[in-house]
């Protein structure tokens, strides 16, 4: 039988790994977003979930066991307990996003962007408005109600003209989010509405 074959070795000793992975998730705590390969984005998701459940939790000894791991504590420590733990209160879990995107020049490796979702550089948020608001051009122009400005209603109803994928990628992005979120995202999907009309996006539709 065999022993301690859990999780992946990424090729490298046990102390040069975790070495490694914990400079990742402190760079990852420290600016929301880093690029890896996928097989390291999904190690480092793992543990950085950890941590920010640690973060929620607040107490001394969860403290203690975040400094024992992080690195860079004047920095991370701070961020971890205050901002991330306030940020993800009332989120249950899945606290990171992986987007994987093309291979690496090279060794052709995966290549993947993880980051913090909620967070104020959420790829998934800029392109869920992007599609909200280019949606409901289309969806003006069919029902002969085009306007230069067209109204966009990122609430969820159950009349919203969006595709279903995009109803639920709404729902995901903006569940956990305040309102003052709800409100930008709104503002970024007219923005790309307008940009829309603009450059006659709904003629290649057709």
């Amino acid at each position: 039988m065999k022993h301690g074959v859990a999780f992946r070795k990424l090729s490298r000793t046990s102390s040069h790994r975790m070495l490694m992975l914990r400079n990742m998730v402190t760079s990852l705590l420290e600016h929301g977003q880093i690029k890896t390969t996928v097989a390291k984005a999904k190690e480092t998701a793992r543990l950085t979930e950890k941590m920010i459940t640690l973060g929620k939790r607040g107490d001394n000894t969860a403290k203690r066991q975040a400094e024992a791991f992080l690195m860079n504590h004047s920095k991370t420590i701070p961020v971890l307990f205050d901002t991330y733990a306030k940020r993800y209160a009332q989120r249950p879990g899945g606290y990171t996003r992986i987007h994987k995107f093309g291979n690496r020049p090279g060794d052709n490796a995966p290549h993947a962007i993880i980051e913090l979702v909620d967070g104020p550089h959420d790829i998934k948020f800029d392109l869920t408005a992007r599609a909200v608001g280019r949606e409901t051009v289309e969806q003006n122009i069919v029902n002969g109600d085009f306007t230069k400005r067209p109204p966009v209603r990122p609430e969820l109803a159950h009349s919203s003209p969006l595709r279903p994928r995009t109803a639920l990628n709404v729902f995901k992005v903006l569940r956990y989010r305040s309102e003052e979120d709800r409100r930008k995202f709104g503002e970024r999907a007219a923005e790309w509405a307008v940009s829309a009309v603009r450059t006659n996006f709904w003629r290649s539709r057709t």
